[in-house]
Formats: C-alpha cells, sequence, structure tokens
C-alpha cells in the first residue's frame, strides 16, 4: 500500500483532494487548449502515421517566420489517459514569442503497449523534422508519463530513422525514469508490463555518454509531488550529469504534480520562462 500511495500523485497534493485534483486537471487543461485553438493559427490532427493515435496538433507562432523553433509536448496521464486534446494549454505564452507548439498523441494503454507508444514518440520527432525544416531547433517538453517518453527520446538511436532530430533541450516535468516500481502497482494495470518490458523502456538503464550535440536537460519536480517522483527525478540527473550531459534540476517551490505543469499558461511562469 506504501508503494501505492507514492505513485499515485493525486494524494499529495495539499491544494485538493485526492478524488477531485484529477478531474480539475483534465479541466484545466481541457480548457486552456480549446482557448489556445480558438486565438491562434493552427494546424489539428495531423498524421505522422498510419494508426488512429498517430497524430498531431500544431500551434504557430503569432507573427509569421519562415523558421522557427518549436516545443514539442508530450501529455501525461500514467501511459492511460489524457491525449492531444488536452495538450495546447501552454501555447499562448509561447507562440507569442515566436515559438512553435506541438501536441504530440500517442496510442495510450490499454491500446498502446509501452513499446509502441515509445516509437510512436520518436517517430512523430522524425516527422516534424523530415515535413518541417523550417523548425529551427527542437525543445522537448514531458509531464509525468510524458517525462518518461522525452526521456526515452533522449537515448534514441536515430539511425533507424531517416532524419536525425535538431533536438536542442528537454524540460522533463515530474517524471518517472525506472518503471520497475510501477510494476506492483495498479498503475500497471491496464499498462500490463513484464519485468522486460519495463527495464527496456526505463530511461534510467539507458543512459548513454553525452554526444558531442546532446541537449541540455532540465529536470523538474514539484515540492508537492511524491517522495518516490522527487527521488527519480533527483536520481535521473545525476546520472545524466555523471554521464557527461548537460542537466540542471529545478525543484518546482509550491506547486504539485498537476500545477507544475499547468501553470505553463502563465507568462510569468518559471518553466515557461525557461
Amino acid at each position: 500500500q506504501a508503494l501505492e500511495d507514492h505513485y499515485s500523485p493525486s494524494r499529495w497534493s495539499p491544494r485538493l483532494d485526492r478524488d477531485t485534483i484529477i478531474d480539475a486537471h483534465l479541466a484545466v487543461t481541457a480548457a486552456g487548449t480549446e482557448r489556445a485553438r480558438s486565438s491562434g493559427q493552427t494546424l489539428l490532427h495531423v498524421p505522422y502515421g498510419d494508426g488512429d493515435g498517430e497524430k498531431l496538433d500544431i500551434y504557430f507562432p503569432t507573427e509569421p517566420s519562415e523558421t522557427f523553433p518549436a516545443l514539442v509536448y508530450i501529455h501525461g496521464g500514467y501511459w492511460q489517459c489524457m491525449s492531444k486534446d488536452d495538450s495546447g494549454f501552454a501555447a499562448p505564452p509561447l507562440v507569442s514569442q515566436g515559438v512553435a507548439v506541438v501536441a504530440v498523441g500517442y496510442d495510450i494503454a490499454p491500446k498502446g503497449h509501452m513499446d509502441t507508444m515509445v516509437l510512436q514518440v520518436r517517430r512523430s520527432l522524425a516527422f516534424l523534422a523530415e515535413r518541417y525544416p523550417g523548425i529551427r531547433g527542437i525543445y522537448l517538453c514531458g509531464h509525468s508519463a510524458g517525462a518518461h517518453l522525452a526521456a526515452m527520446v533522449l537515448s534514441t538511436d536515430w539511425t533507424e530513422f531517416r532524419v536525425v532530430p535538431d533536438i536542442k533541450g528537454a524540460v522533463l516535468v515530474s517524471g518517472l525514469y525506472d518503471l520497475e516500481p510501477i510494476l506492483h502497482t495498479y498503475v500497471n494495470d491496464a499498462l500490463n508490463m513484464s519485468r522486460e518490458v519495463a527495464q527496456r523502456n526505463s530511461p534510467m538503464r539507458l543512459v548513454t555518454p553525452a554526444a558531442p550535440a546532446a541537449c541540455e536537460v532540465l529536470v523538474a519536480v514539484a515540492q508537492h509531488d511524491s517522495p518516490e517522483f522527487r527521488r527519480q527525478s533527483q536520481e535521473y540527473s545525476q546520472a545524466l550529469r555523471a554521464a557527461g550531459w548537460s542537466v540542471s534540476l529545478l525543484d518546482l517551490a509550491g506547486v504539485d504534480h498537476f500545477d507544475a505543469i499547468e501553470r505553463l499558461s502563465e507568462d510569468s511562469y518559471i518553466l515557461t520562462q525557461v
């Protein structure tokens, strides 16, 4: 039971009780995405593959430009809820500063297998690099399960793809980087991962010496994340640093697992500024 609690982010917020905080999070992100879609230039449901879930949304910079950086956002939801349709809330402050925002969809469990989700996110980045040569620098941003998927992107062998995306940075917010502990929790009921699947999809096990072109990494964790989420963030950032990566660990004061990412809709929020 203690392990279940430590991997249940909704139990650790001082802001709302566990029965309402997830519903509140879904409402905030959906409403923010609706605002972003109605106020800017967007290209929605762009297929990056043949699967139903293999689509992405693009929020273009307010001022047209031939080249622009892109923030690629990978949503959370414990690999089994949420979608790209809740993932545009961070766009308004960024598109106004000349940054495109791309919300990536992937097949969540039980339809999606962990191996499949990782491959889909990698393929979405290869698609962006091929289709949009005007993107000058990709910045990954993932929350929770999305931070795990973004971290898996950092371990990609791009020789298997036709292109090498120009990934300049990664912001990993309240993520999990070792999947073995969740094998023993309710989270795995839908994921149905074996130990082998969990191990080969654990970024902690895949840290390699930083290549010359390795991007900068910011590992962020909320003050009111659970002790296990905080431990995993600290250990993953330490592992990257030991392997020569340029990495920073940011402790987000005064926020929980959910508003740590919701506040990306605010111009003044520290992660928006980053």
